[in-house]
This record gives C-alpha cells, sequence and structure tokens, in this order.
C-alpha cells in the first residue's frame, strides 16, 4: 500500500512540474492561455481589465513573474511596448525574449486593421503595425488559439494532442456562437467609442464606428469638440461606450446631449477567466451594442 502512495505522489508530483509556467500580459490572453492549455499551464496575468495596456507601469512583481517564466503571452502590436520590453530585461529570462519560443505575439498570427499608418507621435497615440486590439475580434482570437496550440506543444510536446483539440473547441465555441452575437446587433444603429479599441468586434459583427471621444488617440477631447460631435450625431440612434480607465465625463456628457445610453466595458474578461469566460465577456459587449437600436 505504501508504494502504491509513493508511486501516485511521484506521478502527481511529475504532473504538478511538467506545467508550462505561462504569463499574459492580459486577462483576454489569460482566457486564451487557459482555454487551450488547460491544466498544463499555470498562468500569471499581468494586468486586470480594469488597467490600461498602453500606461502600465512596471513593477517588480512582473518581474518576478516572467523570471520563471516558459512563455510570455502578449497582445503585441506595440500595445504593450511602453512596459513589457523592460520587464523583459529586467527578468534576465532570455527563453522568453522576442525571436525565442518562449515569447508569443497574439497580433503577429493574424491580419491587422489600420495597418501602414504614420509613425508620427504627433497624431497622438498611433500604431504604425496596425491596431493592436485583435482579442476584441472572437474570430481573430480562435485563429490565435491555433497558433499558441502550436506554440505550446513546441514548449510541451507532450501535451500537442490536447493543445490542438483543445484550441479546435475554442474555434467551434466562437463558430456556434458567432451567427448569434451577429443576429442580436443587426438593427444596432451604431457605436461611439473613447477609443478606436472595439473595432475589431464592431467589424466582425457589422455595426458602424459612429465617432470616438479622443478626437485624437490618447488625447481627451475638450468641451468644444464633444459639442461638435454631438451636432454630427443630432437626431441619430447609437450607444457610447468606454473602458473602466477612460474619464466617464466626456461619454456621458455626449450621452446627456443626445439621449443615448452609455456603457463602461472592459476590454478583457476577468483575470481568472477561460475560454469560457472570454465569451462572455463578448456576450457583455453584444448586449451593450444592441442597446443602440
Amino acid at each position: 500500500m505504501r508504494q502504491v502512495l509513493l508511486l501516485v505522489a511521484g506521478l502527481l508530483a511529475a504532473t504538478q512540474a511538467a506545467a508550462l509556467d505561462v504569463v499574459a500580459t492580459s486577462p483576454s490572453m489569460g482566457a486564451l492561455v487557459r482555454a487551450v492549455a488547460g491544466d498544463r499551464a499555470d498562468v500569471t496575468v499581468l494586468a486586470g481589465p480594469e488597467r490600461d495596456l498602453h500606461a502600465m507601469q512596471v513593477k517588480p512583481s512582473m518581474i518576478r513573474a516572467m523570471r520563471g517564466a516558459d512563455l510570455v503571452v502578449a497582445i503585441g502590436a506595440e500595445l504593450e511596448i511602453g512596459w513589457l520590453p523592460a520587464v523583459s530585461a529586467s527578468a534576465a529570462n532570455p527563453r522568453i525574449l522576442p525571436g525565442q519560443p518562449g515569447y508569443f505575439e497574439a497580433a503577429a498570427q493574424v491580419p491587422l486593421l489600420e495597418a501602414g499608418g504614420a509613425a508620427d507621435r504627433g497624431r497622438g497615440d498611433v500604431h504604425p503595425v496596425g491596431n493592436p486590439h485583435v482579442d476584441m475580434d472572437p474570430v481573430r482570437m480562435a485563429t490565435v488559439a491555433g497558433a499558441l496550440a502550436d506554440r505550446l506543444a513546441l514548449l510541451d510536446a507532450g501535451g500537442a494532442s490536447a493543445y490542438r483539440a483543445n484550441a479546435a473547441a475554442f474555434r467551434d465555441a466562437v463558430e456556434a456562437k458567432l451567427e448569434g452575437w451577429q443576429s442580436r446587433v443587426a438593427s444596432a444603429a451604431g457605436v461611439v467609442l473613447y477609443h478606436r479599441d472595439a473595432i475589431y468586434l464592431l467589424e466582425r459583427l457589422g455595426v458602424p464606428l459612429l465617432g470616438t471621444i479622443e478626437p485624437i488617440p490618447g488625447v481627451p477631447p475638450t468641451g468644444s469638440q464633444l459639442k461638435t460631435l454631438a451636432g454630427k450625431l443630432a437626431g441619430k440612434r447609437g450607444v457610447i461606450i468606454y473602458a473602466p480607465y477612460q474619464s466617464p465625463k466626456g461619454p456621458k456628457k455626449l450621452a446627456d446631449d443626445l439621449g443615448w445610453p452609455v456603457e463602461q466595458l472592459p476590454l478583457s474578461p476577468p483575470s481568472g477567466a477561460d475560454g469560457n469566460g472570454y465569451l462572455s465577456h463578448i456576450d457583455r459587449w453584444v448586449a451593450a451594442v444592441a442597446t443602440g437600436s
């Protein structure tokens, strides 16, 4: 009996040792890792859904998390450029540097919207390589899941079949919900966003972007700019959506002027979310977009 218990303990220890140590920059990336890796990965998420990935500050806890990581999963397309390179350098972990198998960018796996713009900081918070917010498109996320499964399989060949099966299951779950999402917003008149951060979802749903609270990306609006936007939208229908880290003042003023609904929604699911949590996150956005019908 004692030998059996020792064998079981040894097997459990081996299973635990086999779990990959994965660091995700955002909850959406963490959810995708959990969807694809299941219990074969321990996931640390660096930023909660209430945080702006453009403007994170380097923290010692980030460096500690990345020091022993097998894989870093970022959104990419320069979204985390203000802090992630500094964290990676301080962690002194060569396995997770760009170009190595331990570094993975979601945006590098799919075509990007708004690519090819001028690298002119005078035009605000722009991303010349393309809009980085690919995690707001569930179809692109399904594609990323397949690429992530291949990367995880490279790092853990024993889990290859499980990773690829989980990625296929996530893709199937997205496909099963897509028609319902599109149907629910079929009569939606359009959306005003604070920043151009949910355009991937709007394009996927076929819903117009009617404007942004920011006249220039990353620059808060003035009163006169809000008045001009309200004038352009007067007499139309729609909904205004902004993130928790964006000032509510402009969205609420515009909503009052237009008589439109206004919603505050995070761009990522909760930090502990898995694939189902990510789909529920998209459900919330679809429900909010539908209020502008």
